[in-house]
């Protein structure tokens, strides 16, 4: 069982000559994270891992910014086409396949809980809030909070 609190670390694990664009991807806005509250000569290694993100973002066709809060344990199988907002939180132990948006509105920006997994083409609109253990289906357009353990799908996403 995924647990929707504690971050599963093996989850973003590589080998490291091993090709796994959304690891790398990943791994490279773990790294300018780590580095970024460094000075001296970590600042050097940060705009190393600037260089790294924006190889690893070109790869794989997602936009995910350095600065978003993404909690441990996230799978991106298929990363093409994901874009992020910097201020989306995205929970733990998360799975989000291609082409899904995490987008702001005017009102503000989603926050999606742990072990929340979104199907390929979601979006995720508006200051929301996702709860854990939540599936979001293929191509929903979600615009309304979720409780926690709850199924969405549709346009607009109707739990069911």
């Amino acid at each position: 069982m995924v647990s929707s609190v504690t971050p599963d670390w093996s989850r973003e694990e590589k080998s490291f000559f091993s090709w796994s664009p959304s690891r790398s991807l990943l791994a490279s806005i773990r790294s300018y994270q780590a580095y970024n509250d460094r000075g001296g000569i970590w600042l050097v290694l940060r705009q190393l891992t600037v260089l790294r993100h924006r190889f690893w973002s070109i790869v794989t066709g997602a936009d995910i910014p350095l600065n978003c809060q993404l909690g441990g344990g996230l799978l991106i199988p298929h990363p093409n086409g994901i874009v992020i907002h910097p201020d989306v939180k995205v929970g733990c132990n998360c799975l989000i396949f291609q082409q899904v948006t995490l987008g702001a509105t005017k009102s503000g920006v989603p926050h999606i809980g742990g072990h929340v997994d979104i199907g390929a083409g979601a979006k995720v609109l508006g200051s929301i809030l996702i709860g854990d253990d939540v599936l979001i289906g293929a191509n929903s357009v979600v615009l309304k909070n979720v409780p926690n353990g709850k199924t969405v799908v549709g346009i607009p996403a109707e739990i069911k």
